[in-house]
């Protein structure tokens, strides 16, 4: 069974139209994307596993459990079975991992050449937690912003696979399920503004978009971002920055100073953010601006986001 194998005997599952749903009162949010990464399997994950974390941290960035997904495949003909398992058994193992139930699904077949191999789409829904409310117009002047791990990971993993310069790096995507991240962090904190994941334009697109909606400015400080050594190497090579490379397992929180440091502490103990770090602060001054202060000392503009580094990234 290629969909929703972890679901099978569920009663939710059905052999009908559509699957019946059991939802507790209470405010929901609900998320789709298209996944159609290139190439489809990479160091670290596959388009299952991406497909199954993209909507769930979706989710969680709203404060939702995430509870059901539904999952729909456009197949390139010839496309290997044994990938096709492989893909479908990520996504079961991420599913079970994040606790969210893969209810329905849905499987095409287009022509030779219509379809790059697989894509996937993948539908959630999750219930917000009482009381929790985030989003990007929340942040505040003098809140922290905080990362949960290092940068760029994912999009210099993509790049890497590709093998289009000919570098060699131990590098692995840092795909994950990050339910359980949020989670641990509202136990922590009722007081957290905007939680985002930091997928295609990295980290420096959201704080971008960050600043645009709360009509806040932001400054970061350099050393205080976390890049993993060959990441670091890689975009020195090429002339990357690590702020505008994907991640698909990183948060950017937005918290009041005073509960920050709570949470990087609650952060590093966690299965994907062992790492978590505060690097910089919501200012009045610059409304729509990210301005970063070097490792000299002296302060920049962090440059617009410009378009997309990468094609078919997630």
């Amino acid at each position: 069974m290629l969909l929703g194998r972890n679901d099978i005997r569920s009663a939710l599952f059905t052999a009908d139209d559509a699957a019946i749903l059991e939802i507790e009162p209470g405010k929901l949010a609900m998320s789709t994307d298209g996944f159609i990464v290139s190439p489809y399997e990479f160091p670290g994950g596959n388009v299952g596993k991406l497909s199954i974390c993209g909507t769930v941290n979706d989710l969680s960035c709203m404060g939702a459990e995430p509870l059901y997904l539904t999952c729909a495949f456009v197949i390139e003909e010839g496309f290997p079975m044994d990938k096709l398992e492989e893909i479908a058994a990520a996504m079961e193992k991420t599913a079970a991992e994040a606790g969210v139930r893969i209810v329905a699904g849905d499987t095409k077949v287009a022509g030779k050449g219509q379809v790059d191999g697989v894509f996937i789409t993948t539908t959630g829904i999750g219930r917000i937690r009482d009381g929790v409310r985030t989003g990007g117009a929340l942040a505040k002047p003098g809140d922290a912003v905080i990362v949960t791990g290092d940068v760029g990971r994912h999009g210099c993993t993509i790049l890497l696979a590709r093998n289009e310069y000919g570098i060699e790096a131990d590098v692995d995507s840092d795909c994950a399920p990050l339910w359980g991240t949020v989670s641990s962090v509202l136990d922590a904190s009722d007081d957290v503004h905007v939680i985002r994941d930091a997928t295609r334009g990295g980290v420096g697109t959201v704080l971008y978009e960050i600043a645009e909606q709360s009509n806040v400015g932001v400054r970061i400080e350099a050393e205080a971002v976390p890049v993993d050594d060959a990441v670091k190497g890689v975009c020195g090579m090429l002339g990357l920055e690590p702020l505008y490379l994907a991640c698909e397992g990183r948060l950017v929180i937005i918290a009041p100073r005073e509960e920050a440091d709570g949470i990087v502490e609650v952060l590093r103990k966690g299965k994907y953010s062992g790492n978590a770090a505060i690097i910089g602060e919501i200012t009045e001054d610059m409304p729509g601006k990210v301005v970063m202060t070097t490792e000299i000392g002296a302060e920049t503009l962090l440059p617009q986001p410009g378009g997309e580094l990468l094609p078919r990234i997630c």
